[in-house]
């Protein structure tokens, strides 16, 4: 069973807004809850920080940011993750009719909250209630009861909390659950690096992991990026407990950091999937069926993979999930078991 302490910080951690492009206020509580556990904590743009007694023997990675809202003028709100990637007209660009259509119906009729961005403070509650595509900015627009008096530049948040079953757990898991993992590893005394990145939803994290490799990595640098890895229902999630990658849209990983990974997993018995090489097989039966093949994705790491001409690289490791980006984003307990004694694991492996 799941570590009763891991749970019941996940489900502190849950409750604390994290919206795209506002989560200095989740960072402070990540920073009192790291501290108790004896790491040293450091904040940079974008990124916090958190260091055992010995930083470079493990850094892992994940990002803390969640989807929301942020008003942008009288009632008037915005997908918070398209304000932070710059994108102020949605026609004729990467984001699609259908992707607008899906996050209108994703989020229809939901209880939000506003919040003071820096502290957290609460500012108020309401209800979406209508969600539409201004023809004027050819943007998408969220119209909420309850919040006509905040003011522009203020996040909302989408109310949530963490719900269990006998089988899964419930909530809008990506990726606050991969962050909760990481800070529970302090608890069993971690002494590697965990970073904590803002703004993976809108694309920019890897430019704040990358900044900070920069100034303070060595030569070369192992990470291994924890995240979660959507599923089209729970039948598909639970043909694995894990979800690794060999690469993905951006570049290859690091084969001996994927290696050690699936020998850990083969170990400990414990199944898991290759992401890329799924999405591939998947594309095979979808082109011979004459459908439009589907992009194998794009992650933190191999953005920065592609970007750091081999100063960083590594692997991934990802909880399989259905109901993507959703409040009803699920988990298995089994994959979530997984994924804690991997990471455990992995402190042995490098010490040994």
């Amino acid at each position: 069973m799941v570590n009763t302490d891991f749970i019941d910080l996940l489900k502190t951690l849950i409750r604390q807004p994290s919206v795209v492009g506002a989560e200095h206020s989740f960072f402070r509580v990540l920073q009192r809850e790291l501290e108790e556990r004896g790491a040293k904590v450091t904040w940079y743009e974008g990124l916090l920080v958190a260091q055992g007694k010995d930083p470079f023997s493990l850094m892992f990675s994940a990002h803390i940011d969640r989807h929301g809202l942020i008003c942008t003028g009288p009632n008037e709100f915005q997908y918070s993750a398209f304000i932070a990637a710059n994108r102020t007209d949605l026609l004729n660009n990467s984001v699609s009719e259908e992707l607008m259509t899906k996050i209108t119906e994703r989020y229809q009729s939901h209880p939000v909250f506003a919040y003071e961005p820096w502290s957290g403070a609460y500012r108020g509650s309401g209800t979406i209630k209508n969600t539409y595509v201004c023809e004027y900015r050819n943007n998408l627009i969220f119209e909420i009861d309850g919040l006509e008096s905040v003011v522009a530049g203020t996040p909302v948040a989408f109310k949530d909390k963490l719900k269990l079953d006998d089988d899964r757990i419930y909530g809008q898991l990506d990726n606050v659950l991969s962050a909760a993992a990481l800070v529970h590893l302090f608890s069993q005394g971690f002494e590697g690096t965990a970073f904590f990145t803002a703004q993976e939803e809108a694309g920019k994290s890897w430019r704040y992991l990358l900044e900070w490799f920069r100034r303070f990595g060595g030569s070369t640098n192992r990470l291994f990026v924890v995240d979660t890895s959507p599923f089209p229902d729970a039948e598909a999630a639970n043909k694995q407990q894990l979800v690794l990658r060999t690469k993905d849209a951006n570049a290859s990983f690091n084969d001996d950091a994927t290696r050690i990974v699936e020998e850990i997993c083969m170990r400990g018995g414990l199944s898991y999937v290759y992401k890329d090489r799924y999405v591939e097989e998947l594309n095979k039966q979808q082109i011979s069926q004459g459908e439009k093949p589907r992009s194998i994705g794009s992650t933190e790491l191999g953005r920065i993979i592609a970007s750091s001409n081999g100063l960083v690289d590594g692997s991934t490791i990802q909880v399989p999930t259905t109901g993507y980006h959703t409040m009803e984003e699920s988990a298995s307990w089994e994959s979530v078991e997984a994924f804690i004694q991997v990471l455990s694991l992995l402190q042995t492996e490098v010490r040994n």
